[in-house]
């Protein structure tokens, strides 16, 4: 498998570099304890992670009717402080990403994930420094799967939407990736909402980062 010659290359965070569904589910059975319910299996809680952290939090408490603003308040500040305790880069992230800026290919980063939450993340697991552009869900006026954050991260860049390809998990990272007019491949390992990711109208599947790289070559 090969693509065609490309400049920047933009991922998705949760579910495509990072692992973090432990500590978001740790953080969700923590807030589920503090009203009174039974903690949820990560499996359970995985296919809520994707649009935001209040998508992720709703959903996470969908069974009882609860003040979501209390319950966003005490998530946040325990998540703030343990979103990385257990989250790391999935095998093949880290040598993908140091592969494709050897060949040159700009990178960053786009999630709906709130700004604080995901710069300690990157922080914290050691790849913030691989990543020219970083738009989170607060950076611009829409999240995902609206095309703005995607547009906004190439043209930060410097690279045209058909000099760019997304590679992320999920329905809305295809969506976002294909209202924006830059390709996308998908990874099989991340959080698709309990979507089977070939039924998605990616451009591929690819099983790691590290793999992906090897098949891009850059732009000119």
């Amino acid at each position: 498998m090969s693509l065609p010659a490309v400049r920047a290359v933009l991922f998705d965070l949760d579910g495509t570099l990072i692992d973090t569904a432990v500590d978001l589910a740790d953080c969700g059975n923590a807030m589920r304890a503090r009203y009174g319910f039974a903690p949820l299996p990560v499996e359970k809680l995985r296919d809520f992670i994707g649009k935001g952290l209040a998508n992720f939090i709703a959903m996470s408490l969908r069974d009882g009717a609860l003040d979501l603003k209390e319950a966003t308040r005490f998530f946040e500040q325990r998540y703030f402080e343990t979103c990385a305790a257990k989250s790391r880069p999935y095998p093949g992230a880290i040598a993908g990403l140091d592969l494709l800026r050897a060949k040159g290919i700009a990178l960053g980063v786009v999630t709906n994930k709130a700004t604080r939450f995901t710069e300690a993340i990157l922080v914290r697991t050691g790849v913030r420094d691989r990543f020219g552009v970083v738009v989170s869900g607060d950076t611009v006026a829409h999240k995902k799967p609206h095309p703005e954050p995607v547009l906004h991260a190439a043209r930060a860049l410097g690279a045209e939407v058909g000099q760019t390809l997304f590679i992320g998990d999920s329905a809305n990272d295809v969506d976002a990736a294909r209202a924006a007019g830059c390709r996308v491949w998908l990874v099989p390992y991340g959080y698709s909402e309990g979507r089977d990711v070939g039924s998605l109208a990616a451009d591929a599947i690819v099983p790691d980062i590290e793999a992906a790289a090897k098949s891009i070559t850059i732009g000119t």
